[in-house]
């Protein structure tokens, strides 16, 4: 299996990601630099053609996932949000339509502590369910691949102008991608390049919106 190579440049600019369609970052890639969003990045994501991807809101590690016997249809068998996850997720939302980020297609995974981070953060909006973004925490290398080979390509597809394209998603997801573990409730700044590459432009913890928007 052909290797990725992603190169961390966040010092000079945006993270450029470039690998084959099933790749994930390896071992020897450099560390991941967080590059903090700026009032400038809520002016571009204004205007559209983005790719976004959030992770979902804070959860209950007492009731971890009961893997392998995962139910996607019993929450029971999942670890939760918490309600301080729920209010985060909602506050993520809200801060998301105070800023006018226009947001188009939204595809997440469909384990219940995404589906209700969609539910909180944007209640009046579809969504479309994708198997292929589930965690990836628990899988084998083989079962991983069409995972984040779905996630690069959801990232690098082009967007249209005056929308975005949003995942929600897991932390491990891009962490096998790229190298980057965000915490919960970040939200993900990515340019779509086509043909499978992207750029890590920035990320917004839930923290960091306050200060953006004043």
């Amino acid at each position: 299996m052909a290797i990725a190579l992603f190169v961390a440049t966040a010092v000079l600019g945006p993270v450029a990601a470039h690998a084959d369609a099933t790749g994930a970052a390896p071992a020897e890639a450099a560390k991941f630099k967080e590059i903090t969003a700026t009032k400038e990045t809520l002016e571009q994501l204004r205007r559209g053609g983005w790719a976004l991807y959030m992770r979902h809101g804070r959860t209950d590690n007492t009731k971890p996932d009961r893997y392998p016997s995962v139910d996607l249809n019993d929450c029971s068998t999942q670890r939760p949000l918490t309600e301080d996850g729920l209010k985060m997720a909602a506050q993520v939302g809200e801060e998301v339509r105070k800023a006018r980020i226009p947001i188009g297609e939204i595809r997440i995974s469909p384990l219940c502590r995404v589906k209700d981070t969609v539910a909180a953060a944007f209640p009046n909006h579809t969504f479309t369910l994708d198997n292929e973004l589930l965690y990836t925490a628990n899988l084998t290398d083989a079962e991983k691949q069409p995972i984040i080979a779905n996630t690069r390509r959801l990232l690098s597809a082009p967007v249209a102008n005056g929308v975005n394209r949003l995942l929600i998603a897991h932390a491990p997801n891009l962490m096998d991608l790229i190298g980057y573990f965000p915490k919960e409730g970040t939200l993900v700044v990515f340019r779509p390049k086509g043909n499978g590459e992207f750029d890590y432009i920035a990320s917004i913890p839930p923290s960091l919106w306050p200060g953006l928007q004043q």
